[in-house]
């Protein structure tokens, strides 16, 4: 008799470093299986990979018992790892942050190929280069000087919406201290009345007396 499918999940570990604490615990203890079986036998599918953050596609059955299958390690990990950086651009296309030459590009794309959407390398290519772009990482020869030149713009955009910012600011500063310094002026105008008015009132009485 076949065994019923429960769940099917997916999970990104580090290669050979699979432990029952979280990620793997969280994710996959509740599913009731063994955790340490699942992590000993990740590690050893995985020795020849170290390094790399690598999915797995795992299917849980009725009678906890479970499969996986391997993914080919993220797109974003495998571009931050042949251009030497930790992170992408926070600022996307419009601040480059890394350079790829193109046999980086198809190394990658070769790698990535059997989980893409994709039935050549050149489409393959075409789309790493497209995630690269959204990371910040140029392709040499094809997209640097574009992303360069779109990068400079956007530079040019932002230090002069700083500016306009900045402008508006100090004009709010400038409108903030003139409506305080009017406050001033009708708090020492209201003294001045009270003064006056107490002066008058001590003249009176001191008027009567005399009468």
């Amino acid at each position: 008799m076949a065994k019923e499918v429960v769940r099917v999940t997916k999970i990104e570990i580090t290669a050979g470093k699979a432990t029952p604490a979280p990620p793997v615990g969280t994710a996959l203890g509740p599913m009731g299986i063994n955790l340490q079986e699942f992590c000993s036998a990740f590690n050893e599918a995985t020795k020849d990979k170290m390094g790399d953050v690598v999915p797995a596609e795992i299917t849980v059955y009725d009678d906890r018992t479970f499969s996986f299958v391997l993914k080919t390690p993220p797109t974003p990990f495998l571009i931050k790892k042949f251009a030497k950086i930790e992170k992408g651009s926070a600022k996307g296309a419009n601040q480059v942050v890394a350079t790829l030459t193109e046999a980086d590009l198809k190394k990658i794309a070769e790698i990535k190929l059997p989980d893409l959407n994709a039935y050549s390398i050149e489409q393959a290519m075409k789309i790493v280069a497209g995630t690269a772009r959204n990371m910040g990482v140029a392709i040499k020869g094809i997209n640097d000087q574009e992303l360069q030149e779109q990068g400079a713009e956007a530079a040019k955009e932002e230090a002069e919406m700083a500016k306009r910012e900045a402008e508006l600011a100090e004009m709010e500063q400038e409108a903030k201290e003139m409506s305080e310094a009017s406050k001033e002026v009708e708090v020492v105008g209201e003294e001045t009345e009270a003064e006056t008015s107490e002066t008058e009132t001590e003249n009176n009485n001191e008027e009567s007396k005399e009468n």
